[in-house]
């Protein structure tokens, strides 16, 4: 049995984008969403922290700590690197970051303003290629890096992932039956391309599974 000291974090995730990282957060003061609202709220938030652990040898690296008033999202995996999202609500910028762990180094990817979106709800890491999303109860869904694009969706259709220049959705639909449609549209425009019955499953090593 391997014990691993993770300092108050109990629960771990695979890192998506491969087999061997996993991911775990404190969410000190939730999700990122919900630290905006305190933030926005007066109210002074506690860092999180976002550690990561290698399988199967169990090695735990913390690549960088947030500063007061700064918060972590979900990272990814992409291109080798762990990437890895972080709000600073004190000066209204989101950071993009990769450590590569062969040479146990982080650098910055990009910056972007805060007021490029909303809000932080579901403000999200994607891939491939590396985007920074965003998509709210609003029929909207932004793609805010590497290029800013804003395409109409339906009120039940959530983003999946990306291919070249489509975009797979997944909706649900009840009429008065319910049913799984996976919609593919084209990148930047949003015009549907293709609707495909069922509902869609993406493996751990990539793989698309249509069920």
């Amino acid at each position: 049995m391997k014990k691993l000291n993770l300092q108050g974090i109990t629960y771990i995730e695979l890192l998506e984008g491969n087999h061997e990282w996993y991911w775990g957060s404190d969410y000190t003061e939730g999700d990122l969403y919900e630290a905006e609202e305190l933030y926005h709220s007066n109210h002074s938030i506690k860092s999180n922290r976002l550690v990561f652990i290698h399988y199967p040898d169990g090695t735990v690296i913390e690549p960088m700590k947030s500063k007061e008033g700064q918060y972590f999202g979900k990272p990814l995996f992409f291109d080798d690197k762990i990437q890895i999202l972080l709000v600073d609500f004190p000066k209204s910028l989101i950071h993009i970051l990769q450590y590569d762990h062969e040479i146990k180094k982080t650098e910055l990817i990009t910056t972007l303003s805060l007021s490029a979106t909303k809000d932080c709800y579901n403000l999200l890491l994607y891939r491939t290629p590396l985007m920074l999303t965003r998509s709210a109860h609003d029929n909207v869904f932004q793609i805010l890096y590497p290029q800013k694009v804003d395409i109409n969706i339906s009120e039940t259709e959530s983003f999946c992932y990306r291919e070249n220049d489509r975009l797979y959705f997944e909706r649900w639909i009840e009429d008065p039956s319910y049913r799984n449609e996976i919609v593919v549209r084209k990148y930047p425009s949003g015009e549907i391309l293709e609707v495909i019955p069922g509902s869609l499953l993406i493996m751990p090593d990539g793989q698309k599974w249509i069920l």
